[in-house]
């Protein structure tokens, strides 16, 4: 596991240089809560993303020597996350088969108050999406990966990338219907653009 692996960079920046400690340790400090983001919205459980980004990277020590370069390792950082989310959710429809689900809990004043009707509508739109469309819109709007990293860490063409997050866009809009204008992200996923908060200010009298 990664009980032993400290988060610090190695003293030397040329990655040509590093061992796999010196690689994942690096990689580790860069990227861990990014990616435990991305893992957090494919599999909604902040313990089984933890567990998803961990068993990546205990699967990229071995291959640092095929890999040597961070871009690359990040990739496959990336697409065993995606992979292991999968894993997760597919493990969870077994088990929701066999057993009834409970009735879901009541949510308390504070959830009310910060869980927006439209931050939930959204939500379960996504959630009801299929799943490549939900991981390549995750991908896109959560983790602002380009089309050409997308591809890659979900191991599928460009062109089925686009194909996905159209499908997946015109879905969201078909569910949500006003709340979701085409130009703009799903209010779930959107991330306010830097400076945004300052012209408001400044246009206030």
């Amino acid at each position: 596991m990664l009980d032993d692996v400290r988060p610090v960079a190695p003293q030397d920046d040329d990655p040509r240089t590093w061992d796999a400690d010196d690689a994942v340790s690096a990689l580790y400090a860069a990227h861990w809560r990014r990616l435990v983001g991305l893992a957090v919205l494919l599999v909604h459980d902040r313990a089984s993303a933890e567990e998803c980004v961990q068993d990546a990277f205990v699967a990229l020590h071995p291959r640092w020597r095929r890999l040597a370069e961070p871009d690359r390792a990040l990739a496959y950082l990336r697409q065993s996350v995606v992979n292991r989310a999968r894993d997760v959710l597919r493990h969870r429809e077994v088990v929701a088969r066999r057993r009834p689900l409970p009735d879901p809990e009541p949510e308390g004043p504070e959830e009310l108050a910060v869980r927006s009707a439209e931050h939930r509508l959204v939500l379960a739109a996504l959630d009801a999406l299929p799943l490549r469309q939900r991981e390549v819109l995750v991908l896109r709007y959560s983790a602002e990966l380009s089309e050409a990293e997308i591809a890659t860490a979900l191991g599928i063409s460009r062109g089925a990338v686009k194909t996905h997050a159209s499908r997946g866009m015109a879905a969201l809009r078909a569910t949500v219907g006003q709340d979701l204008p085409t130009p703009q992200r799903p209010p779930a996923l959107q991330h306010p653009p830097t400076g945004s908060r300052t012209r408001r200010q400044e246009e206030r009298p």
